[in-house]
């Protein structure tokens, strides 16, 4: 369904050429919407704004759509939607399938790389924001009716197992008895022993080559260790209300025996030259290049991401793939992304995206710590948020406050502000549902129904007719642009125009058409409040 805004908008571009930069207007007095459109035009043809709008206002045909328009002030064209199309347009909200949501014309197959934790250590809050970012994306591209396919990468393969085998190895351990809490521990052993003993550290990165070459019993390590990390992960997933399971896991190992191949094609084509030993990849606009063999002959993240990409693209059949990690490898992705489309891995007609996110931090200003100041677990964090609320609620609050500022931004994780249910938080919309959920009890208690929205008389009634009519304009931004806060916004907008509604038109109190319309709007609005919600992956309450 298109928004009346986008409809607006592009009959004044069929007039006038441009852009009409459709603006909420700033008072009721002065309609819905705003444009400035005329004032532009005029100082390029060079002429008195007021007469380029009135010859605007006179070619454009939107009587179907507005009240008679008006130019203000200097040459501003007001727009009063006609409150009988607002009424049709959240009547059929209410009838739509969809709910509101316009359904993908060209469904895409996208691939969407999240989360990754890491085989033999407990999730950080760097996950938390992955996760959570990923999942929203998740859900967002699917309700538009997109086949997506999640990509888990995790770190299960690499040189960090060779220390951890040998820890392992010499403190005599049965490593599949270990809680994910202990083979954390054990990493962390093997870490320090890693920097600080020199001949420890030299059986480590042997044990690199023994282990990947295929010997039994570092291989029966490594999957005790995988073995014991799965688990836990799910059931941090579980905890998060998150989509990912099993299915989805495609960690570094499952590319281990594409890696020889993908050289071999990338040297023999030419694509990778030998510079110092190593094996590289030249790509314009790019200080460095991309390494995909050392000179030692081992292979590093870049390696294996071309390996990824090619397999999403060739065996997954992905039109768009999206990773979602901290923004400090934004460099990484655009290289890498650059590499894969000079080897013709990643043809022009994908897409290949990376989003980034900016840190955690504590009310403190630095990364996130937990109260004995060492770097915070997932679990950690979520357990600070449900010491001062209910889970959902509490999980309502990280998410929202994840997705509600601009990724790239940090923010900080403060529980007290993040609970409340008043501002600009995830439990105040939750709340806001909850009010409606209690208002349609009592309406049905009292058998009072409700059918079309057929009067809006008020200016708060067609403000939040206004805003419903936006909602799925809202989400096929999100699924552009990928930016979830526009969403978390549009839904804290909605919520104080419920508010503001439900303070000036008395819902059960008023009677007859009045009545049956605003119960019908309060439906409409229930029910984009709890589909934007579940695109954020928050609970929709029906009480608080």
């Amino acid at each position: 369904m298109q928004s009346l805004p986008a409809l607006l908008d592009q009959r004044v571009r069929d007039v006038t050429g441009v852009d009409p930069e459709m603006r909420p207007a700033t008072k009721p007095q002065f309609g819905h919407f705003q444009s400035n459109v005329a004032l532009r035009l005029a100082k390029q043809e060079g002429r008195p704004p007021r007469e380029v709008a009135a010859e605007i206002v006179e070619r454009l045909d939107v009587a179907d759509l507005c009240e008679p328009l008006e130019i203000a002030g200097p040459g501003f064209i007001n727009f009063r939607i006609r409150a009988e199309v607002l009424a049709r347009a959240v009547s059929a909200l209410l009838e739509d399938p969809n709910d509101g949501l316009n359904r993908a014309s060209h469904p895409q197959r996208v691939v969407i790389d999240y989360s990754a934790p890491n085989v033999a250590k407990q999730m950080h809050v760097g996950h938390l924001r992955t996760t959570i970012i990923g999942d929203c994306f998740n859900r967002v591209l699917t309700a538009l009716g997109h086949t997506v396919i999640p990509q888990n990468h995790i770190g299960d393969w690499g040189t960090q197992f060779g220390m951890l085998i040998e820890e392992v190895l010499d403190e005599g351990l049965d490593a599949g008895s270990l809680t994910l809490a202990e083979a954390d521990a054990l990493y962390k052993r093997a870490a320090s022993r890693f920097r600080e003993d020199e001949e420890f550290a030299r059986r480590a990165r042997a044990r690199v080559a023994v282990f990947q070459g295929g010997d039994e019993e570092s291989l029966r390590i490594w999957q005790q260790l995988v073995d014991i990390s799965k688990p836990a992960f799910n059931e941090a997933y579980e905890r998060l209300h998150v989509l990912l399971t099993d299915d989805d896991l495609a960690g570094e190992s499952t590319y281990n025996d594409d890696l020889p191949v993908l050289v071999s094609e990338l040297e023999s084509s030419g694509v990778a030259v030998v510079d110092d030993g190593a094996l590289c990849v030249f790509v314009d606009g790019f200080d460095a290049p991309l390494i995909v063999r050392k000179s030692d002959g081992g292979y590093g993240y870049a390696t294996t991401d071309l390996a990824a990409i090619r397999r999403r693209v060739g065996e997954l059949d992905a039109d768009r793939i999206i990773y979602v990690t901290d923004a400090r490898q934004a460099g990484h992705f655009a290289q890498t992304f650059a590499a894969a489309r000079k080897a013709g891995f990643l043809p022009d007609d994908v897409t290949a995206q990376h989003v980034g996110y900016g840190m955690v931090l504590g009310n403190d200003g630095k990364p996130f710590k937990t109260r004995d100041g060492s770097a915070a677990t997932l679990s950690s964090l979520l357990d600070a948020a449900e010491e001062v609320a209910a889970p959902p609620i509490a999980l309502a609050a990280i998410k929202y406050a994840d997705l509600s500022s601009g990724l790239q931004k940090d923010y900080v994780f403060d529980v007290e502000r993040m609970v409340q249910t008043t501002g600009n938080t995830g439990p105040y919309l939750q709340y806001a549902h909850a009010r409606i959920c209690q208002i349609m009890r009592k309406a049905e208690a009292e058998d009072i129904g409700y059918g079309a929205v057929v009067v809006l008389a008020e200016p708060a009634e067609q403000q939040l007719a206004l805003l419903l009519s936006r909602f799925g304009e809202i989400v096929d931004e999100v699924a552009t642009s990928l930016q979830p806060h526009k969403l978390c916004g549009y839904l804290y907008d909605l919520a104080g125009a419920l508010a503001t509604f439900y303070e000036q038109c008395p819902v059960l109190k008023s009677e007859g058409d009045v009545r049956s319309s605003r119960l019908a709007l309060c439906a409409a609005t229930r029910q984009v409040l709890a589909t934007g919600l579940g695109l954020l992956g928050i609970e929709a309450l029906e009480r608080m």
